[in-house]
């Protein structure tokens, strides 16, 4: 089986959503699958005990790695994409919920059309790739496991976005290198960046595109910092026209509806699914280790072998007692965590 994209998680100070979040990811992802969790100095005390517990029992292949000062949410994720070379990243929101399936989905999506740059799945308030409503904020669904199903059940049809949303993306690395990557300079926040990102990538060619088959939830939409929004109409004048026009014509408008009809005529879970697993439900026809737990499996490896010359400055969490081999030995440049936790030995990165 193709190794699935690298799931990147910007870690926040929201204690609670950061709970739920790794949660979910572990619930919904499949064992194995690199993690990296990266902290630009935002976690409290309670924030690294959720991580370090999560990480001592998640079947994921999981980094931990925080700053010792923060730099800005886009500086510190444009260094941890940078990191991670021309490999394909999924970006998710440190308070989104992903639904089971959501990985595996988008990266089929990616891998289905070598155009596509940006992948994003539904989300009940994922403005553009809304769900039930689009441009709007609805609960966070009762049933997600049976709303992944039902998803699962959408045909592949891959339509157009405006613009990538920030509640989970797949990122396709070769193209954003292609495009240089993340303005940091010009914005502070994600949202923005996103924004511009994906203008670039249409510029040169690529797609951004909704996944039908995946949806991750969000209890709030993401929001810009003060001025992005200026200076991204002054650079793209035709993006706000181009979103409402987006907006007015409504082109997603069938794919919500039977969406919709797919929830409410999806059968019941299969009887003990987990012992006969089916990560990816064909769609019908349209009529590391840190402390992780990698289960035992082999941590993350640094695309950079030179731990003098990370780009990044991060301090550790504990790593579970596995074997490693040379290439995993290569780590960044950690310092301590800080007066109330142990340091510990450096992390590989992704």
């Amino acid at each position: 089986m193709t190794e699935l994209p690298i799931v990147v998680v910007p870690v926040g100070s929201d204690d609670d959503a950061l709970d739920a979040c790794l949660a979910a990811l572990g619930a919904g992802t499949p064992a194995g699958t690199r993690v990296w969790l990266a902290d630009d100095a935002q976690t409290g005390p309670r924030g690294y005990a959720i991580i370090e517990r999560w990480m001592g029992r998640t079947s994921l292949k999981a980094d931990y790695t925080r700053r010792q000062r923060s730099i800005g949410e886009l500086a510190h994720l444009d260094e941890v994409l940078t990191a991670c070379g021309d490999a394909d990243v999924a970006v998710l929101a440190a308070d989104a919920v992903p639904l089971p399936g959501w990985l595996e989905r988008m990266a089929a999506c990616l891998a289905g059309d070598g155009a596509i740059a940006t992948v994003t799945p539904w989300c009940n308030a994922g403005e553009a790739a809304g769900w039930p409503r689009m441009g709007e904020v609805d609960p966070v669904p009762a049933d997600p496991e049976r709303l992944a199903r039902a998803a699962a059940r959408m045909p592949a049809t891959h339509p157009e976005l405006p613009a990538a949303v920030g509640h989970a993306v797949l990122l396709r690395g070769t193209a954003r290198q292609r495009a240089r990557g993340l303005d940091s300079a010009s914005y502070g926040s994600w949202y923005a960046a996103l924004i511009d990102l994906s203008l670039r990538l249409s510029g040169l060619g690529w797609r951004n595109v909704l996944c039908e088959s995946a949806f991750v939830a969000r209890a709030a939409e993401g929001a810009p910092f003060d001025g992005d929004m200026d200076r991204l109409a002054v650079r793209w004048p035709d993006w706000h026209p181009r979103l409402a026009g987006f907006l007015m014509r409504d082109p997603l408008q069938a794919a919500r509806r039977q969406l919709e009809h797919r929830l409410a005529t999806v059968g019941p879970p299969v009887p003990q699914a987990d012992l006969f697993p089916d990560p990816l439900e064909p769609a019908e026809p349209v009529a590391g280790d840190r402390v992780s737990g990698d289960g035992g499996k082999r941590p993350l490896t640094s695309p950079n072998p030179d731990p003098e010359h990370s780009p990044l400055e991060q301090s550790p969490v504990k790593q579970s007692p596995v074997e490693q081999s040379p290439v995993e030995q290569s780590a960044v440049d950690e310092s301590r965590l800080g007066a109330d936790h142990r340091a510990t030995p450096a992390l590989p990165l992704p």
